[in-house]
């Protein structure tokens, strides 16, 4: 089961759900604290009591085998026979086989160092002390030891062979350890149990660990002082718990005391209270969450819907108008989330049409030509206004009966078509009758403009005629396939939206005239230029024509078509200040007047330079005498360092003044003036700009 808790981030939620934890956690944590004590304790008892129980049960283990190894020897002894008195004894044939499992060796010492081995071999058996002669003496059995630093202890049990024979014959049995400490077994010690016998000097006698064992101090002094306890070491890399035990060796076997000594891993000892705690956080976390859930449940019930409703209106906030709040608690609070669903709705319609209408109106108001005007028109109009198909009528402005009509193609299919109709006046009559909109019916008499849409199954029409200074100047058409409901906000809507596009057309109007003027003036300046001369008349003009062929074949884009327009009608206003005598001259030249007339080009430049607009044309006019090779003027610029529009400029003014009739030469003809082009490429031409030029040339020719 799935639970939102989102609605915790409410003051009044997280005021109610830490009420509810606190009454429901409280008693149950006081409980598993108690119990968890309480439970360790136990734990922690029956784990010692265990250690201690299983050091004793081993202590009483090895005095077993001993009493056992002891009986044996008793049994050996009676069983040895003397051939006479005073001779020594032979050992009887067919000692049992398990005695032989529990004694490594066994053999007879006398009292004059005559050694009789009965099976076996024992080596260096260790010297008696006084006080264990003394207990052999009188019949007992002795244990004593042989210690050995790198290896186990060698273990010995003697015994006078006969208290009452005259002579100090000792037999001596080596005990095998694996007997004693219990390791015949397969599973001698208790699991993950390990075993540590040490005499009371704590040299180690027995080792299940490898050698050498490092007992802590206080382990030492602590058995030295008690018969049983417990302390924690460690060997290599692992922790211990161990119990201690005293085996009593002193008064039965005249030897110092052994202690027994059991370790278990502190992991494996632990591992119950381990267990328990990993249990009980498991039990308690299960609390937790069961009380969790039903407090966030009944929480949610009630508070969801409010926190659900508060975000949506902060989505609202960051216009986010298509999220939804969705509330099924079945009350009052799903009828609040319906209604603000309805409010996001509409909001979010009008604010798409707000967005929509300023990025139109950013569009058609920035751009100051009529084509892209139309096809913003086209492209976002079905944003605003659910439609089936939308059409721009242009009317021509010197003949308001002519129109060109722009026919969006429907929502489902791209592109536009454009065509050319005729106006009737009755139409226009009735447009200027209705300035505002205008809804027409496929049933009603269609006028000539609604002729296209009605073709691809139109049947409903809003017209929204577009006037410029009360002068009829276009139509919007927007085209349903079903009457549209619309509401009077959303013919105002569109009633705007053409008023704005009435706004982009004057401005591209005005701005197609101030061009056209512009244009006119450059063209004038030229003619005036060219007329100070009649040798030049139109020459500009024609160098013009042919500089924008080359730039159109190279690829040049509009901008640089038109700097090289502007350059081309006005290269040779310095001229203004060049005196008639020397440019209409019939004969060559002087140096003197060669030199003031190359000063054209840095008048023309300076002349200029006043004016922001000509900026681009100004090298143009300053260079277009310069040579490829670098021995033009006025600067004697070769190469590259030549203005690219000016090298195409001083091929297409060389061209033309060629092929020109002058009071000092006679005309060439066109294809003696293209030959002549064509060998001085490379040396006073571009050899780019001169290919431009022959291709231009011959399509040229070709059309």
């Amino acid at each position: 089961m799935k639970f939102e808790i989102t609605f915790l981030r409410s003051k009044v939620a997280r005021r109610i759900f830490i009420l509810f934890i606190s009454c429901a956690l409280v008693p149950i944590v006081f409980l598993a604290i108690l119990s968890f004590s309480h439970v360790t304790k136990q734990l922690n008892e029956q784990s010692q009591s265990r250690l201690h129980q299983a050091s004793k049960t081993m202590g009483q283990n090895i005095l077993e085998r001993l009493l056992i190894l002891e009986i044996e020897m008793k049994m050996i002894t009676s069983n040895l026979k003397a051939d006479s008195y005073g001779s020594l004894p032979t050992p009887s044939e067919g000692f049992n086989t398990h005695i032989k499992q529990e004694i490594k060796g066994l053999k007879l010492i006398t009292d004059a160092g005559k050694h009789i081995d009965f099976f076996g071999s024992i080596q260096n058996t260790p010297e008696l002390t006084p006080g264990q002669k003394q207990h052999i003496l009188s019949g007992k059995i002795v244990v004593s030891i042989e210690s050995r630093s790198d290896s186990w202890a060698r273990i010995f049990m003697s015994k006078k062979l006969n208290p009452e024979y005259p002579g100090y014959e000792i037999l001596w049995a080596e005990i095998d350890p694996l007997f004693l400490w219990y390791m015949q077994y397969e599973e001698p010690l208790p699991f993950m149990t390990e075993l540590c016998i040490l005499d009371q000097s704590n040299n180690v006698l027995f080792s299940s660990l490898p050698l050498p064992l490092s007992l802590p101090e206080e382990a030492v002094l602590k058995m030295s002082h008690a018969s049983s306890g417990q302390f924690g070491w460690s060997h290599g890399e692992e922790e211990y718990l161990a119990s201690f035990r005293t085996v009593g060796l002193q008064g039965s076997y005249s030897s110092p005391n052994w202690i027994a000594v059991l370790s278990e891993p502190k992991a494996y000892v632990l591992e119950p209270m381990a267990y328990f705690k990993k249990i009980f956080i498991l039990v308690i976390l299960a609390s937790l969450w069961v009380v969790l859930l039903l407090s966030i449940n009944q929480i949610r019930r009630s508070l969801v819907p409010l926190e659900r409703l508060k975000e949506g209106t902060q989505r609202i906030a960051r216009r986010d108008f298509n999220s939804r709040v969705t509330v099924t608690s079945g009350d009052e609070f799903e009828e609040v989330a319906a209604s603000f669903n309805t409010m996001a709705a509409q909001l979010g319609k009008q604010f798409k049409t707000l967005t929509t209408m300023a990025e139109i109106d950013r569009l058609i108001l920035s751009s100051l030509d009529y084509v892209k005007i139309v096809d913003t028109i086209l492209t976002y109009m079905r944003e605003i206004f659910p439609c089936e198909c939308v059409s721009v009528t242009i009317v021509d402005s010197n003949d308001l009966n002519k129109a060109q009509i722009y026919v969006g193609e429907s929502k489902y299919k791209n592109g536009k078509h454009r065509e050319t109709i005729k106006l009737k006046p009755e139409e226009l009559q009735k447009l200027s009758d209705n300035p505002h909109t205008l809804l027409i019916e496929l049933d009603e008499a269609l006028p000539s403009y609604l002729a296209p849409l009605a073709s691809r199954g139109i049947k409903s029409f809003l017209v929204l005629p577009i006037f410029l200074k009360q002068k009829f100047s276009g139509i919007i058409t927007l085209g349903y396939l079903e009457p549209p409901g619309l509401t009077q906000e959303d013919l105002a809507q569109a009633r705007q939206l053409s008023d704005q596009t009435a706004v982009a057309f004057s401005n591209a109007r005005l701005i197609d005239e101030l061009n056209q003027l512009s244009w006119g003036t450059l063209t004038a300046l030229a003619r005036t230029i060219d007329a100070k001369s009649p040798w030049t008349a139109g020459h500009s003009e024609r160098v013009t024509k042919i500089a924008l062929q080359i730039g159109q074949v190279i690829g040049l884009s509009s901008e640089d078509l038109d700097s090289l327009r502007r350059g081309g009608l006005l290269h040779d206003i310095g001229k203004i200040g060049i005196p008639p005598e020397i440019l209409d001259k019939p004969g060559k030249l002087t140096a003197e007047e060669r030199k003031l007339m190359q000063k054209h080009v840095r008048l023309g430049a300076r002349i200029l330079e006043p004016i922001a607009a000509f900026a681009e044309a100004i090298p143009i006019v300053l260079q277009h005498h310069e040579r490829f090779d670098g021995k033009g003027y006025p600067e004697g610029l070769a190469g590259e360092a030549i203005n690219f529009n000016a090298r195409i400029f001083a091929v297409a003014d060389y061209f033309e003044a060629i092929t020109s009739k002058r009071p000092y030469r006679k005309a060439l003809s066109r294809q003696s003036g293209i030959k002549f082009i064509k060998r001085r490429a490379g040396r006073e031409f571009d050899p780019k700009v001169v290919q431009a030029f022959l291709e231009a040339m011959t399509q040229e020719e070709r059309e």
